[in-house]
């Protein structure tokens, strides 16, 4: 489990910040990350290479789990554990988005289908509304977001436009 650091009873270890997203809250958790990772992650790792694609995705896991213990801390939010790979899913679902917009994606729960693209922008805007809102507690919202922002930023990366790989 991804524990806060600080405090009188902490559980923190920095090898938390990967570990973390191999555990699950429940088979229903894990289930629908396993299941995004089946259908998104197959063509991305196919575009990444093997090697870019544990990168992106560890980059993602654990850009979500920052994101979650800074924006958690600053909120004021009780210091609970975090678990799921639902951060490594959001960034893979992200370069999903980014690099295939005009695939046609089926919900679920309501059967709608809609382009990917369109798929990605109202997942993160609804997740930021649930993260703001503290709405659906128990649920890493801005974990989510994190594992987004980590994937854009190893796309930005990849792509050669990220600010620290410039050649000037």
């Amino acid at each position: 489990m991804l524990w806060p650091p600080g405090g009188f009873d902490s559980r923190f270890e920095p090898w938390q910040l990967v570990t973390y997203s191999f555990l699950h809250g429940g088979f229903s958790h894990i289930f629908f990350n396993m299941l995004a990772l089946y259908m998104f992650g197959g063509e991305i790792e196919r575009l990444f290479g093997t090697r870019f694609f544990l990168c992106f995705y560890i980059a993602s896991v654990v850009t979500a789990a920052i994101t979650h213990l800074v924006i958690t801390s600053m909120m004021g939010a009780p210091p609970v554990p975090m678990v799921g790979a639902s951060g490594g899913v959001f960034g893979l679902l992200l370069a999903y988005g980014i690099y295939f917009p005009y695939r046609r994606i089926m919900l679920l729960i309501p059967p709608i289908p809609m382009q990917a693209r369109t798929f990605v922008i109202v997942f993160a805007l609804i997740e930021l509304a649930l993260g703001v809102t503290q709405t659906a507690a128990g649920v890493a919202h801005f974990a989510h977001l994190g594992g987004m922002l980590g994937g854009i930023l190893m796309i930005q990366y990849r792509r050669g436009q990220f600010p620290f790989n410039r050649k000037t």
